[in-house]
């Protein structure tokens, strides 16, 4: 219950913040060309306000909706959510948005999604000043990666070290790698001390999308952080600082470890009746760069009684640049910029039958979010939903922002309005569709909650 507070919460503040910052785009370039905006909602509010207020000498009304599905600003003399029909027919007013000329129209509508992106970037650069940036370098991870079935599937294998797709080599493990590997059709990695090929088939990234595991994981060496006293571990002489390498001679990882472990436990009557005692096992190490080896028995949960170190600093060659105050902003231009364009090469998959099921709505956006509370990923996770709400919102959509932005550019071209009627329809249309892909999407999330 707690994390689900704590990833509500962060959910909530999030949204407001980002629906601040875009509202307060239309707001501003309303106000600057003296377009009166008559009401400011956080939130929407159908029958009912939590709060509102409106300050003396002010023609805008300051509102709280209850319903956090995004918010807007009631701009005078234009069909939007509030579907005012009546305002529209009045004879024209100086202050009202359709009496205004179509480029100063085009600004107040892509005043949202412009501030929702210039917010991101700024984010993204407050991050790079305040944390700096720091990656594990992929192609040198000592013991290569753990990979899902799918990934197994197509060719990958247990401790293969990512190369390169396609003859471009890879830097670190995000969304951006997971991409260039669908999209490669010959992944290059590292075997055994040899260089090997993986061939990628097209529906690559259709079939990542159905799996409920990560594409691939870390495999870290397991180095003992402490030893319990009188433990197994104790009594055969490990310590703190050893490395374990092998078990019964062959090569492991720390995972490796907890399988065998667990595998010996899970047979351990097959064995026995083999005359093979499960519990009894030999580890390499390495302590202080030389090779040795120890033979013990693991008590009944087969457990030596060690703790492993999991500061992953300590373990991978871990990449840390830190940055100037000015040096941020043009690296978190160009962050804000690359997720921008990994999320919109993504968007094609969209379309595809395994896309559309991955489509979720509020449970999947708030389970981006960390459990615990933690400013970095609040912070980042913030930007990141600031990019995805300024390109949704710019999609040629009516009752979207872009939805404006193309029936003004038609105005531009044609040099003639829409009709008022044709407006409402087209709004009415873009709102149903809209509603429609909330339902799906958070239909989405109930189907992977219970199922």
């Amino acid at each position: 219950m707690e994390t689900f507070l704590i990833r509500a919460l962060q959910l909530i503040m999030s949204l407001s913040l980002l629906v601040i910052i875009h509202e307060g785009g239309h707001f501003l370039f309303a106000r600057l060309f003296k377009v009166r905006v008559e009401k400011f909602c956080l939130f929407f509010d159908p029958w009912f306000t939590l709060f509102k207020f409106k300050p003396k000498k002010s023609e805008t009304e300051y509102a709280i909706g209850w319903l956090p599905l995004g918010g807007y600003v009631k701009i005078a003399g234009m069909i939007d959510e509030s579907m005012d029909t009546e305002q529209m027919k009045q004879p024209e007013k100086p202050w009202e948005f359709r009496s205004k000329p179509a480029w100063q129209r085009l600004l107040i509508m892509v005043g949202g999604v412009l501030f929702n992106f210039l917010l991101a970037l700024f984010i993204y650069s407050m991050i790079l000043f305040a944390w700096g940036d720091q990656y594990i370098k992929v192609q040198e991870v000592p013991l290569g990666m753990d990979f899902n079935e799918t990934a197994k599937s197509v060719g990958f294998k247990d401790g293969d070290i990512l190369l390169s797709a396609d003859g471009v080599p890879f830097v670190r493990y995000d969304g951006d790698m997971l991409s260039q590997i669908a999209d490669a059709r010959e992944v290059s990695v590292l075997r055994g001390g040899k260089q090997a090929s993986v061939y990628i088939p097209e529906d690559m990234m259709q079939r990542l999308m159905t799996d409920s595991i990560r594409f691939a994981s870390y495999r870290f060496p397991y180095v003992v952080d402490s030893v319990r006293v009188n433990s197994p571990a104790a009594l055969a002489g490990v310590q703190p600082g050893d490395s374990i390498i092998a078990l019964d001679g062959k090569p492991i990882s720390y995972s490796d470890f907890k399988e065998a472990m667990a595998e010996r436990k899970k047979n351990e009557v097959a064995l026995r009746k083999d005359s093979i005692d499960p519990r009894l096992i030999t580890l390499t190490y390495v302590r202080g760069g030389v090779t040795d080896h120890l033979t013990m028995q693991v008590d009944t949960a087969y457990l030596m009684g060690v703790n492993a170190c999991i500061e992953t600093e300590r373990l991978l060659p871990m990449v840390k640049k830190q940055y100037g105050f000015f040096e941020s902003f043009p690296a978190g231009v160009a962050l804000g910029v690359k997720t921008l364009k990994g999320y919109v090469g993504n968007m094609k998959y969209l379309f595809s039958k395994e896309g559309a099921k991955q489509l979720g709505g509020f449970g999947t956006i708030g389970s981006i979010f960390p459990a615990t509370w933690d400013w970095h990923q609040f912070w980042y996770m913030t930007a990141f939903l600031s990019i995805i709400l300024a390109f949704m919102n710019i999609l040629p959509i009516p009752a979207l922002d872009g939805g404006h932005v193309l029936f003004l550019f038609y105005e531009i071209i044609a040099r003639r309005k829409p009709s008022d009627k044709f407006m409402e329809y087209a709004q009415m249309a873009g709102m149903i569709l809209l509603f429609g892909l909330l339902i799906w999407a958070n239909f989405n999330d109930i189907l992977r909650f219970f199922f």
